[in-house]
């Protein structure tokens, strides 16, 4: 198992949701009210709050996972938290991946494949 390339994803996958957490809870009326105006012509226009939290949830929790599982890793080289982390991170992906396309941003639908690769890869890695 290539343990410094699993490390350096699960720190890339830590920042980048622990951030995105972050500034969604700091800024959570403007974030709100830009994803209204973006979900504006789409089927969850009415469900815009629900899915912000779900989104943070995720995130959150993706970002957490990973972190545990960077000490996982380094204590004890298990994998469990690691697994689990690339598992959050993809659905997160996933989820955001499905919102950009419904609200036809293709150019941010693009931009969250560039997060989907390393962590299909940190998944393959664990899986082998």
């Amino acid at each position: 198992m290539p343990q410094p390339a699993i490390i350096i994803i699960l720190a890339f996958l830590a920042i980048t949701f622990i951030q995105s957490g972050y500034d969604k809870v700091t800024d959570w009326k403007g974030n709100l009210e830009w994803l209204k105006g973006h979900f504006s012509q789409t089927p969850i226009r009415n469900m815009v709050p629900q899915a912000l939290f779900l989104i943070l949830a995720l995130e959150v929790l993706s970002g957490a996972f990973a972190v545990i599982g960077i000490i996982e890793i380094l204590v004890n080289e298990g994998d469990q938290f690691p697994i689990v982390a690339g598992i959050l991170s993809a659905v997160t992906l996933l989820f955001l991946l499905l919102g950009q396309r419904m609200a036809k941003d293709y150019d941010g639908a693009r931009t969250i494949v560039i997060y989907f690769i390393p962590t299909v890869l940190l998944l393959h890695w664990l899986h082998n």
